[in-house]
């Protein structure tokens, strides 16, 4: 049995490619012809391309590989992150951020991040710490969840990828190539099919087209699975196993204790916060008390010098005023003694 037939790829409008003005030359040999100033694609290739990858994919999950789905333009984010989920694949249906593959060490100290956050979170560690503490905390979880959501659980570099749009994500595909990472992905008549390794030429703007080929690449890891499973090669990990398991007792009475233990902590740290703005407080008001009160001693150090010279400078002056009325008296008996004679 087919893959996929001929039939679900021109429902889906596979074979529906850009204008003929938006084109790489190096997509010539996949280009059936053109209409009303449209390239249409040779879906007899599509469905040869979807046969190898969907070989490819399945025998290397098979091995224990796993693959990367990546799609964060609109028409593919729904499709990537429901179809990996599915399968229980990692995903990338936001930004791709540069380095996630080449620095994947970097990547995976913040997605570590990210579960510290969350697990803090359900301790409820963040109800007991200042409010604009918890805000910034929760922010910083929200945007690592936004974009490193999908490969939380991603502890390696992937063995493949599934790109949707590799115009777009021309990155992702620079970083493959650089590892020597294979690459899947639907090429369109405006990409460069020698960058990928088992192009799929079709739409990679319509959502029925790209949905279609991501289910085709979802159901190759399943069948990959099964064929494991029948071969009794534990390294490739069921959907089931990568599902969270359900919490015995214990467990949950350890998480409770855990989380009680927290919240104790929790208590003390905030008491210990409050004890140290309180003694902040206290040395604050102390040294600005000591202040007013030199300043105030200086005030009144400068009054009491003006107020002697104020005394001084009258005294001198007093004096002065009756040496000179002497004076007066003087000259004027010496001038009287002067008449008489």
């Amino acid at each position: 049995m087919a893959v996929v037939t001929m039939k679900e790829l021109l429902q889906a409008g596979m074979h529906f490619g850009h204008q003929t003005r938006r084109w790489n030359p190096k997509m010539k040999r996949y280009i059936l012809g053109e209409r009303n100033g449209i390239y249409l694609l040779d879906l007899r290739q599509s469905l040869s391309g979807i046969e190898q990858a969907y070989i490819y994919i399945r025998d290397m999950v098979a091995d224990g590989g796993n693959i990367l789905f990546v799609g964060t333009k609109k028409q593919a984010q729904d499709a990537v992150s429901n179809e990996a989920v599915r399968v229980g694949m990692p995903f990338v249906n936001e930004r791709w951020l540069g380095g996630l593959l080449t620095n994947f060490t970097t990547m995976s100290s913040r997605t570590a991040k990210m579960r510290d956050l969350e697990r803090r979170q359900r301790l409820g560690e963040f109800e007991l710490m200042p409010k604009k503490e918890a805000l910034l905390l929760t922010r910083e979880m929200e945007k690592l969840q936004r974009y490193l959501g999908g490969i939380r659980n991603m502890e390696r570099v992937p063995d493949a990828l599934f790109v949707i749009d590799t115009k777009k994500e021309y990155i992702a595909v620079t970083e493959a190539n650089r590892l020597g990472i294979p690459v899947v992905a639907i090429v369109d008549t405006n990409c460069d099919p020698d960058v990928i390794d088992f192009p799929i030429p079709g739409n990679d703007d319509a959502i029925r087209s790209t949905s279609l080929i991501a289910r085709v690449i979802a159901d190759a890891v399943s069948e990959g699975r099964r064929l494991a499973a029948y071969r009794g090669n534990a390294s490739a990990p069921s959907t089931e196993e990568m599902a969270t398991p359900e919490a015995n007792p214990e467990e949950i009475k350890r998480k409770a204790q855990e989380q009680m233990r927290a919240r104790v902590l929790a208590q003390q740290q905030q008491k210990e916060r409050e004890a140290r703005l309180l003694e902040a407080k206290r040395k604050a008001k102390e040294e600005r008390d000591a202040a007013d009160a030199a300043q105030t001693d200086a005030e009144a150090g400068d009054s009491t010098e003006a107020t002697d010279a104020g005394a001084s400078e009258a005294t001198d002056a007093g004096a002065s005023e009756a040496t000179d009325a002497e004076a007066a008296v003087a000259a004027s008996d010496s001038a009287g003694g002067e008449s008489e004679a």
